[in-house]
C-alpha cells in the first residue's frame, strides 16, 4: 500500500472479505458500532477503482506513506484460518503537512489464495483516538 499498489493490494483479499476500521476502541461488531470504514469486497474494490481513476480529488498529490509494524502475534490457528495481530505507525506526508497515525490491525486469513497461500477473510484498523477528531484519512489503511 505505501507504494500505491492497490490493484494487487485488492486481489490479497477473499471474496466474502470485510474491512473495518471502527470509531469507538472497544468495538466487537461493526453492525453495532459506528465506522470509520466498514467496507464488503465490493466496498474494497470501489475504494482502490476511486483511487485509481485519477479521480479521487483528496489524493491529488497522492500522499507519501510509510509504515512500520511490529509486534507481530498469533492469536489462533484452526487449520483453515489464522488470526494474527500487530501495532503500526504510519507517517503520511501531502502537501507540506505531516500527520501520524497509530494502531492495532487484527487480520484474519484464510486459504485459498494463488499456490495455496492466504488471503485476507477480515481486516480489523484500531487506530489510536480514533473516539476523537481525526483529519481526513485519505490513504488505506
Amino acid at each position: 500500500m505505501d507504494e500505491s499498489r492497490y490493484v494487487e493490494w485488492e486481489g490479497l483479499w477473499h471474496d466474502d472479505a470485510v474491512y473495518w476500521v471502527p470509531a469507538r476502541p472497544e468495538a466487537y461488531d461493526p453492525t453495532r458500532y459506528v465506522s470509520i470504514i466498514y467496507d464488503d469486497r465490493d466496498g474494497i474494490r470501489i475504494r482502490v477503482e476511486r483511487l485509481q481513476s485519477g479521480l479521487a480529488y483528496t489524493q491529488e498529490p497522492r500522499s507519501q506513506v510509510r509504515r512500520v509494524i511490529s509486534n507481530i502475534r498469533l492469536l489462533s490457528d484452526d487449520g483453515d484460518a489464522v488470526e494474527v495481530a500487530s501495532n503500526f505507525v504510519a507517517l503520511e506526508h501531502r502537501l507540506g503537512r505531516w500527520t501520524q497515525w497509530a494502531g492495532r490491525t487484527e487480520h484474519r486469513l484464510r486459504g485459498g489464495g494463488a499456490g495455496g497461500g492466504y488471503r485476507i477473510a477480515r481486516k480489523k484498523v484500531v487506530l489510536v483516538g480514533c473516539d476523537t477528531d481525526l483529519p481526513l484519512l485519505q490513504f488505506l489503511l
